[in-house]
């Protein structure tokens, strides 16, 4: 779930109203792959894009295919890139790897389902467009989570998905560090603390700065299941109040910075709250792997790698 797929979209979206834009969407790999299968760019014949399926290579190659006419665009195409080792090294692909792309020629009969991705996008929901390869016609369906694609003789399934959001309770230097991380690997993060002397001396990256109380700000901002919550502020008053409101949430991630020793009394005091345990249970806590961190930096490493992992496993997406 990438946020670049919004950019992609809306840039098509504005394209037809003067031209036939191209989407070419990554729809499998072979070994490495600088961009993941999903991944999307448009393009159009003067050269104009927005998106990555490379490093850049492959997207100037294909901007001199289009220019050149190769590709008829009267039905979606495939094309693969790398097949050879002397096409890995001239394009800059990792050895041995591969991708296929899909072409495919929007018109105006592409419009209706764009915008409807892009306003399921802005809603926070998930939809799955359904591409028949022989028609090049497009069908959209609601789904509850994001699908890995799949592609078949006569199909292609792709979803789409909001991008992840991750708020940060507690304006200090970890959630500095923490924040340039996120936003490096497309989160889109939030921070919030009711001191407003901590916001008001933010020297971190450019982010959305909320005042309030964390419960608040978690019901309006972070309460879905695309939502990462992480409490960093050691006052348990700010954060077990957050804490609270986040374990009744949909949010798919909710951690809390502290030691072992810091964690059990949290536990303690959220089990003399009557929080369920079932919802006790959701908590990572002490937030991160176990790396033996040690600085801001360090921590949110450790933070940053934990969510990989768990966003790489197959029941996370």
């Amino acid at each position: 779930m990438q946020a670049i797929d919004h950019e992609v979209l809306q840039h098509a979206l504005d394209w037809l109203q003067e031209t036939r834009p191209w989407l070419c969407t990554i729809v499998k790999t072979l070994g490495s792959s600088p961009r993941p299968v999903g991944s999307v760019v448009v393009i159009t014949d003067d050269g104009r894009q927005v998106g990555s399926v490379s490093g850049g290579c492959v997207e100037e190659d294909l901007v001199e295919r289009l220019r050149a006419g190769e590709y008829a665009g009267e039905r979606p195409e495939l094309l693969e890139y790398g097949v050879s080792a002397e096409e890995n090294e001239r394009l800059g692909l990792p050895c041995g790897g591969r991708i296929t792309l899909l072409l495919q020629r929007l018109d105006e009969t592409d419009r209706p389902w764009v915008e409807s991705v892009l306003a399921a996008l802005d809603e926070r929901h998930c939809v799955e467009r359904h591409l028949d390869l022989t028609t090049g016609t497009t069908s959209l369906e609601p789904v509850a989570h994001f699908t890995s694609l799949s592609l078949s003789a006569k199909a292609l399934r792709q979803c789409f998905g909001p991008r992840m959001r991750m708020l940060l309770v507690g304006a200090g230097q970890l959630a500095h560090s923490l924040a340039e991380l996120g936003l490096a690997m497309d989160y889109e993060v939030m921070v919030t603390d009711p001191r407003e002397q901590f916001l008001a001396q933010w020297e971190g990256p450019p982010v959305d700065l909320v005042q309030g109380m964390p419960d608040d700000i978690i019901r309006e901002h972070a309460a879905d299941r695309h939502s990462v919550i992480i409490t960093l502020t050691h006052d348990p008053r700010i954060d077990d109040m957050a804490l609270m409101e986040a374990l009744s949430t949909d949010a798919w991630y909710v951690g809390a910075l502290g030691s072992q020793r810091t964690t059990d009394k949290r536990l303690t005091r959220l089990r003399q709250l009557d929080i369920p345990e079932e919802q006790i249970a959701r908590l990572h806590a002490p937030v991160g792997l176990d790396i033996g961190s040690k600085t801001p930096i360090e921590i949110a490493v450790a933070i940053m790698a934990q969510l990989t992992r768990l966003r790489r496993q197959p029941e996370a997406a």
